[in-house]
């Protein structure tokens, strides 16, 4: 029995909406839910920034994002979209000439915040950059900067204020006939982001991206952002996500690939089951387990690990993963592979060949991931 086995208990119906090109990532429609995030380099530090761009992308980053302040910036950005792995998208606050300027440097998507890129005949100016260089745009509502009508008009940030923002916004991008969007209303309540979200995928059928603003530390903002977009994802809602960390961006990609894995809604990587560990353990687990994911970050493939500390549980998980370990006496566990018991391994020896075990099963799956990939492009042959 496979842990990824479809269950009627386990399925998200994903919302319906249209899809739009980042580049050359699809967003919204029946593709995978993209995960983002963003540089926090100095921009015109050009080799900085390409590498951390690049370090995002080996970790599993579909799209980053970069802020453009200045003008050396919009200089600067066109050598860094020239050696990215992955698109670009550009931040633009305040002024909406970075935006015109990121659009010429190759951007694939602008990031525009209604509440201060100025009136409607500035961002008609964006948006006929953004056409003229084929390039999408993020609508990006936020509870911190809403525009001061809107404030006036509600008294305080609130979903209605913010679907209502992001609705005007879509309202002038769509009166130029430019369809290229998608729209995020973010918050750093957890709330107030879901109450918005909500409602704006009731009204809109753009593609939406999905983030809590300003979540907080690795910690704190992991589990409010575990909390915020997996309810959101667990009702279908969103398209794309960027998980807001002070922390090293990398993480920020990790972090959001495993609320997707946990949800199901996408696999990259090792997924490692394994138990808090007690009195019962035959090896240490914590300390196993940290020098496991160190170990398998290069793996790429999708499988299943279960590293479980005694028999009380360690046979059932061991059942639904590709590759298994659990503990027993003597210093030594029992090797599960494919969910069968297969051999038993010595403690001392049990890391390196875990790691052997996953490489070996990784390369079969990618081996037969291959030959499906070239029946289909050759069905007759």
């Amino acid at each position: 029995m496979s842990l990824n086995a479809v269950r009627p208990w386990r399925t998200i119906e994903r919302r319906k909406s249209r899809q739009i090109m980042v580049g050359p990532v699809p967003v919204g429609g029946d593709a995978p839910i993209s995960v983002q995030t963003m540089t926090n380099t100095v921009t015109t530090d050009v080799r900085g920034t390409i590498e951390q761009v690049q370090r995002c992308a080996e970790a599993g980053a579909d799209i980053v994002r970069i802020s453009v302040p200045d003008q050396d910036s919009s200089r600067a950005l066109k050598e860094i979209v020239k050696e990215s792995p992955v698109p670009i998208v550009a931040d633009i606050h305040f002024h909406y000439k970075r935006g015109i300027e990121a659009a010429e440097a190759g951007a694939a998507c602008l990031r525009i915040n209604p509440g201060n890129i100025g009136d409607a005949s500035r961002v008609r100016e964006v948006i006929k950059a953004a056409r003229d260089h084929n390039c999408s745009i993020r609508i990006g509502v936020n509870a911190g900067s809403l525009e001061k009508h809107l404030l006036d008009k509600y008294g305080e940030p609130c979903p209605e204020a913010m679907i209502e923002s992001g609705l005007d916004h879509i309202r002038i991008l769509q009166d130029n006939d430019f369809h290229e969007f998608k729209i995020s209303c973010k918050a750093s309540d957890v709330f107030l982001a879901a109450a918005a979200y909500q409602g704006l995928a009731d009204a809109t059928d753009a593609p939406i991206h999905l983030g809590i603003t300003e979540a907080g530390g690795l910690m704190s903002g992991t589990i409010k952002s575990a909390i915020g977009l997996g309810n959101l994802l667990w009702m279908g809602i969103g398209d794309t996500i960027r998980v807001s960390l002070s922390a090293d961006p990398v993480e920020e990609v990790k972090v959001g690939y495993e609320i997707l894995k946990s949800l199901g809604l996408r696999h990259r990587g090792v997924n490692i089951i394994s138990c808090p560990s007690c009195a019962r353990q035959g090896f240490d687990v914590i300390k196993t387990v940290e020098a496991l994911e160190k170990r398998l970050e290069h793996i790429k493939t999708p499988m299943s690990l279960s590293i479980i500390g005694c028999v009380v549980n360690g046979p059932g998980e061991a059942l639904m993963t590709d590759v298994g370990f659990t503990g027993g006496g003597a210093g030594s566990g029992m090797v599960y592979l494919a969910g069968k018991q297969s051999h038993k391994m010595s403690n001392d020896r049990m890391i390196d060949h875990i790691v052997e075990q996953v490489e070996k099963k990784a390369a079969e799956l990618d081996a037969a991931a291959a030959a499906a990939a070239a029946s289909e492009a050759d069905p007759v042959g």
